[in-house]
C-alpha cells in the first residue's frame, strides 16, 4: 500500500475512533437525564432504581471478558461496529420498558452492549496509536467525556420540551447517524491475531492483572468523587445544594480539559513519568480535598485531583493493549473490567464506611490508592511501544 493512503487511512481511522467514543459517552449521558422519569413512571423507590442501576452495570461487566475472544477472532472494528447497532437501540428499549419486569433486562442489555462497545473501542485505539506511532488514548477519552456532556445537556432540553420517549427516539436516529457517518472509517488490526488460541480465556500474562490493578485504583477516585463528594460537602462541610453539586462538575471538566492535552504530555515525557506525575496531583488534591476547612477549598482540591486522574486509566489501557504474547483485545477486555468493577463495587463499600467515619478519612485513603499507582507506575512503559 503507498505510503501516503497508509497514512490517510490512520487519520481517517483516529477520528473514526474519536466519534466511536463520543457515541458511546453520548448514549450513557442520554440515558442520566432519563434516570429520574424513568424511576417516576415505572412508580420505584431509590433502593428499587439502585437495584436496577447496578443490573446495568452487571450488564457491563458480563460482557467485558467475552470482547477479548471477538476481537481476537473478527478484529476490533467489526466488534465496534457490531456492538453499535445493538447500542443504537438500547436506551429506546429502556424507555420503552412498562414496568420493572421488563426494565431489568432492558437495563441488562443496555449495560452489555455499552460494555463490550467500550473494552473494543479501547482496542481500536489501541490499534490507531501503533499505526499513527503517537498517543491517541487519552484525547479518545476526552472525546467520551465530551460525548456525556452532549447527551446529558440535550437530553434535559428534550426531555422537558418534548418527553422521555421522543427523546429516546432523537437519540437513536443521532446514534444511527454517527454510526453511519463514521463507522466505516475505522481502521482495524491487518488479519486478528489469536494469541490465547481462539477461545475464551483469562490472559495468561501477570502483568496484565497488575495493569488491571492500577486501572481500578485509578477508577476508585474518580467513582467516590463522582456518587458521594457531593454528599460529602453538605454534611461535613456544611455546603449548600447548589455548591455541593459544583464538585464533580470542577472534577469532570478538569478531567475533560486534560485528556485532550494528555496526548501530546505523554508522547513528550513518556507514559512511565506522565502516570507517575499523574498519580502524585490526583493523590495530593484528594489528600487536600479530605483536610479541606471549607466547601470551596475541597471544591478546588477535587478540580487539581481531576488534572492528575484524567490520563492515568488512558495510560493504564494502552499499556494492555501493548502487552506482548497477548492480544489487546484480551488483555483490554480484563483491564477494562478490574477498572469498572472498582466504580460498580466501590460506591456501596465507600458509602458504608463514610456513613460510619466520615468521607473526609475515605478521600485520604483513596490518596494513598493513588500513591500505590505511583509507586507501580513502571509496569506502564508498554504503553509507549507504539511510538517509534
Amino acid at each position: 500500500m503507498d505510503a501516503s493512503v497508509y497514512a490517510r487511512k490512520a487519520v481517517y481511522g483516529r477520528w473514526a475512533v474519536a466519534w466511536a467514543f463520543f457515541f458511546n459517552g453520548f448514549l450513557i449521558g442520554s440515558w442520566a437525564p432519563q434516570i429520574p422519569v424513568f424511576m417516576t413512571r415505572l412508580g420505584i423507590s431509590e433502593f428499587t432504581l439502585g437495584l436496577l442501576i447496578l443490573v446495568f452495570g452487571v450488564g457491563a461487566l458480563s460482557s467485558m471478558p467475552w470482547c477479548g475472544y471477538l476481537i481476537g477472532r473478527y478484529g476490533s472494528r467489526a466488534v465496534v461496529k457490531g456492538f453499535a447497532v445493538f447500542c443504537s437501540l438500547s436506551l429506546l428499549l429502556v424507555a420503552l420498558a412498562p414496568n420493572v419486569l421488563t426494565a431489568a433486562p432492558a437495563l441488562f442489555l443496555f449495560g452489555a452492549v455499552i460494555g463490550g462497545m467500550d473494552v473494543a473501542m479501547n482496542a481500536n485505539a489501541v490499534e490507531v496509536e501503533k499505526k499513527l506511532s503517537r498517543a491517541v488514548m487519552s484525547s479518545s477519552h476526552g472525546f467520551w467525556s465530551l460525548g456525556g456532556f452532549a447527551g446529558g445537556g440535550l437530553g434535559g432540553l428534550l426531555i422537558e420540551a418534548h418527553g422521555y420517549l421522543t427523546h429516546a427516539v432523537v437519540v437513536t436516529l443521532i446514534a444511527i447517524v454517527l454510526g453511519l457517518a463514521a463507522f466505516r472509517f475505522m481502521i482495524t488490526e491487518e488479519t486478528p491475531v489469536v494469541h490465547e488460541k481462539q477461545k475464551l480465556a483469562f490472559p495468561t500474562n501477570p502483568l496484565i492483572y497488575l495493569i488491571g490493578l492500577m486501572a481500578l485504583f485509578s477508577m476508585v477516585p474518580e467513582g467516590s468523587v463522582l456518587d458521594w463528594a457531593a454528599l460529602y460537602l453538605q454534611q461535613e462541610r456544611g455546603a449548600d445544594i447548589a455548591t455541593a453539586g459544583f464538585a464533580f462538575a470542577a472534577f469532570s471538566g478538569t478531567m475533560s480539559i486534560m485528556r485532550f492535552l494528555g496526548d501530546r504530555v505523554r508522547d513528550r515525557f513518556g507514559a512511565v513519568n506522565t502516570l507517575r506525575v499523574s498519580a502524585l496531583i490526583g493523590a495530593a488534591g484528594m489528600l487536600v480535598a479530605s483536610l479541606a476547612p471549607t466547601s470551596w477549598i475541597a471544591i478546588l482540591a477535587f478540580a487539581f485531583s481531576g488534572l492528575g486522574i484524567a490520563n492515568m486509566v488512558p495510560i493504564a489501557f494502552s499499556a494492555a493493549g501493548n502487552q506482548e504474547g497477548t492480544s489487546s483485545g484480551v488483555a483490554l477486555s480484563m483491564v477494562t473490567l478490574m477498572g469498572y468493577s472498582g466504580i460498580l463495587v466501590a460506591p456501596s463499600a465507600i458509602g458504608f464506611v463514610g456513613g460510619k467515619a466520615g468521607f473526609g478519612p475515605v478521600y485520604m485513603v483513596l490518596a494513598g490508592l493513588l500513591i500505590v499507582v505511583f509507586l507501580m507506575a513502571n509496569l506502564a512503559k508498554s504503553a509507549d511501544r507504539n511510538q517509534n
